[in-house]
């Protein structure tokens, strides 16, 4: 995997670890990966604010949501400002009912709180279903566990390394 240059200014963003992180990191590291993790001094809670954080353009920055297809949690990545078209999801789920999951509920079952949540880093990984718009960046940012630190990794990575489906998801 090639690694991007690190964008990120020294005065805003750090390198370093934390319990979530460190979780990530061990998981990326048992597919093969070896990132190196951005992390910011003050927690970051839109794309735009992730974006300055890293250097990057906002649709380079991923979002990891979790939603309910029939009440199984499943793991949607979808590129910056972009919107889930709920109805396409549900479809590509295979559902008859599909919803957000709340912020308890995605603690509780991953570990991780909303703002932080990783594509990767579940003791038991979610069906991972992939917005095609991802597929026109070289590389985006995800969260790395917490709301202050952040990875680049390459979408055809990140399809492999979640086993993901590609689709269209973008209202």
């Amino acid at each position: 995997m090639t690694q991007p240059e690190n964008r990120a200014s020294p005065e805003v963003c750090a390198s370093g670890d934390d319990s979530p992180v460190q979780k990530v990191q061990r998981r990326l590291l048992d597919k093969g990966f070896s990132v190196e993790v951005t992390v910011c001094e003050a927690s970051i809670s839109t794309v735009r604010e992730a974006a300055l954080a890293v250097g990057a353009p906002e649709e380079h920055i991923l979002k990891s949501l979790i939603f309910l297809a029939d009440d199984e949690p499943i793991l949607v990545l979808m590129a910056g400002e972009n919107r889930v078209d709920s109805k396409k999801l549900r479809k590509a789920a295979g559902a008859k009912k599909i919803r957000m999951a709340d912020a308890d509920f995605v603690f509780q079952w991953s570990g991780f709180r909303t703002g932080g949540v990783p594509p990767v880093g579940y003791d038991e990984p979610p069906r991972t279903f992939l917005d095609e718009d991802l597929f026109l960046y070289p590389v985006v940012w995800a969260a790395a566990g917490t709301d202050h630190a952040f990875f680049p990794i390459s979408p055809s990575d990140l399809a492999d390394i979640t086993a993901g489906t590609g689709c269209s998801l973008k209202k």
